[in-house]
């Protein structure tokens, strides 16, 4: 088990008593789950950040947009400055710190609403409100495997081979033990994760085997592939041949490895913590280290773009070239996760009529 914060362990057994206490709850309809007139599709995790959720609702927003479906998503909006329900608003200043980097990434990629809100009960009340009426209408919940107070017709969990090996909060970054998810109907794995490992021990088990051993029959799994893409005309030259790169990701780690997977010649990476919001100070720090190594420029992801000011952008470029890299999530077999999707959401409206 990989154990983050050693000194928490003793909390463990705390934290496991509060989610064991929230299930028996449940069970005894204690905590109330509120029904929304559209079907909700939520997009989770088992780990406290890193997943990758972002990049599969974008793509899964994309998918159902383009096939004739009303669709929107709704979110926390996790570290925003903004108040009570709002629908997000892209493209100024600051429009991540009123409203959150991952929502209103979201809302600039797709096109389709974003609604952030603590309660996303109300937060999908007043997208219904917001929108003429359609058979086929979703609402897409991110990061909402463990927001069980909304009820949900899929649920949709992210899995990564850390997740397998993780401890729970708070020594590791588990929410949930694995078991959970015995819950999801869909379970996505990314494709490099789904062949076996060679050690020197033998094959270890992948962790599409590792997922499907505990899902048997009650689940899909469906395979998922990360790429970075860079901008034109230069590709992973934009930033030059000695490129800094810098990000508030929850695993930095990911993204410095395939920046120079992909020939990125990288120097080094400057990791903020994850959400952090920027300020002249992290940007004199990113500067500073770019100059003492003689960078050519910068990289960092489009979920750390939103958050840059247009000042910050010039003061950026007084050094050298920045390179914005989306990181995309492309369905191994896309055609089957509409099918599979269609099938459960078209048989809802069914019953509902």
């Amino acid at each position: 088990m990989s154990t983050r914060r050693p000194w928490a362990r003793p909390l463990v057994p705390v934290y496991a008593a509060v989610l064991n206490a929230k299930d028996a709850l449940r069970r005894a309809g204690l905590l109330p789950t509120h029904t929304l007139q559209w079907p909700v599709i939520s997009i989770g995790s088992l780990s406290a950040g890193g997943a990758g959720k972002t990049p599969v609702v974008i793509a899964l927003a994309k998918l159902l947009h383009e096939n004739g479906w009303t669709v929107d998503v709704l979110s926390r909006g996790y570290g925003r400055a903004g108040r009570g329900i709002e629908q997000v608003r892209p493209g100024f200043d600051r429009s991540a710190e009123r409203f959150g980097d991952e929502p209103v990434l979201i809302a600039a990629q797709t096109g389709v609403p974003v609604w952030v809100g603590a309660n996303r009960f109300r937060a999908g009340e007043r997208a219904e409100a917001a929108v003429s009426v359609n058979p086929r209408s979703a609402h897409l919940l991110d990061d909402g495997f463990q927001h069980r107070q909304l009820a949900r017709t899929i649920d949709i969990v992210l899995v990564t081979a850390e997740d397998l090996d993780d401890a729970l909060l708070p020594t590791g970054n588990l929410r949930e033990m694995p078991s959970a998810l015995l819950r999801a109907d869909v379970v996505i794995v990314r494709e490099n994760e789904v062949r076996s490992e060679s050690t020197a021990n033998g094959d270890a088990p992948s962790v599409g085997k590792r997922v499907w051993d505990l899902l048997r029959e009650h689940g899909q799994m469906w395979t998922v592939r990360r790429t970075l893409r860079f901008p034109a005309p230069l590709r992973v030259f934009g930033a030059g041949l000695r490129p800094v790169a810098f990000c508030a990701i929850a695993r930095p780690e990911d993204f410095a490895a395939m920046l120079q997977d992909a020939g990125c010649g990288v120097i080094e990476t400057v990791a903020f913590p994850d959400h952090h919001r920027y300020g002249r100070t992290d940007i004199d720090h990113v500067i500073e280290v770019a100059r003492s190594l003689n960078g050519s420029g910068f990289v960092t992801t489009e979920k750390d773009a939103v958050k840059l000011t247009s000042a910050m952008r010039e003061r950026l470029e007084e050094v050298g070239p920045l390179m914005v890299v989306a990181l995309e999530a492309e369905f191994a077999d896309p055609n089957a996760v509409l099918r599979a999707l269609e099938t459960k959401l078209l048989a809802v409206e069914v019953q509902a009529l």
